[in-house]
C-alpha cells in the first residue's frame, strides 16, 4: 500500500478572490466525506451529468478518500466561509508506462464560479504535479461541455483526442470524450496564480 501524498506546500493557505472574498485551499482529508456528498447534492443536474463518478454516493467517496490514504490521488478543497465552493483533484496513474501522466479534475460550485477560484485551483493542482514529478497532465471532458473546454484552453491545454461515442451519460446516451493535455514544465508560462 502506497503512503497518502504529501505537498511541498504549506496548506490551508488563504487566498484572494476577484470580487474580494477569502478563500481557504487545503488538502481535502477522510473527514471532508459528508462535506463532499453534501457539496454533489448541491450541484446542478448539468455538472452532475458529466463528473466520471458519482459523488453524490458515499460509496464512491469514500473510494476517492481510499484513493488519496493509498497515494493514487491527491485533492485540494476550496472553502468561503466554512462552505466548500471547489475543489481540484490529480489522479496519478499506478501503470508503470504512464506513472509520468496525472489526470485533473475541477468542480466549482455554481455560487463561485467567474471568480477566479478554478483558475486558482488549478494552478495550484499544476504545482502539485511539479513536485510530484509529472510531466503530463490531462483532462477529460464530453464534447458537449464547451465551457470547460474553453477554460482548459485558455489554460494551454490542447486536444490530444477525442473518442467516439466513448462515454455514456446518466441517461444511457453515447457521449463524444475530448482529451486533452498540458505539459506540466511550461505550465507556468500561461498560468500566473
Amino acid at each position: 500500500m502506497a503512503e497518502q501524498i504529501k505537498t511541498n506546500r504549506p496548506y490551508p493557505i488563504q487566498v484572494k478572490l476577484r470580487d474580494g472574498r477569502s478563500a481557504v485551499i487545503r488538502v481535502m482529508e477522510p473527514g471532508d466525506l459528508d462535506k463532499i456528498v453534501e457539496f454533489a447534492k448541491k450541484l446542478p443536474a448539468d455538472d452532475l451529468l458529466f463528473l466520471r463518478t458519482d459523488i453524490t454516493d458515499r460509496s464512491v467517496v469514500r473510494q476517492w478518500i481510499d484513493n488519496i490514504k493509498n497515494g493514487h490521488t491527491i485533492t485540494l478543497l476550496t472553502e468561503i466561509d466554512g462552505e466548500l465552493a471547489a475543489y481540484a483533484s490529480v489522479h496519478l496513474d499506478q501503470a508503470r508506462w504512464t506513472r509520468h501522466i496525472g489526470e485533473i479534475r475541477v468542480i466549482t460550485s455554481s455560487r463561485y464560479r467567474g471568480t477566479g477560484l478554478g483558475r486558482r485551483l488549478v494552478a495550484e493542482v499544476f504545482d502539485l504535479a511539479r513536485s510530484l514529478g509529472l510531466k503530463k497532465i490531462t483532462a477529460q471532458m464530453t464534447i458537449e461541455q464547451t465551457a470547460a473546454r474553453a477554460a482548459f484552453e485558455r489554460l494551454g491545454f490542447q486536444v490530444e483526442a477525442m473518442l467516439s461515442d466513448w462515454v455514456e451519460d446518466r441517461d444511457g446516451r453515447a457521449r463524444d470524450l475530448l482529451i486533452m493535455t498540458h505539459d506540466v514544465a511550461g505550465f507556468s508560462d500561461h498560468v500566473v496564480a
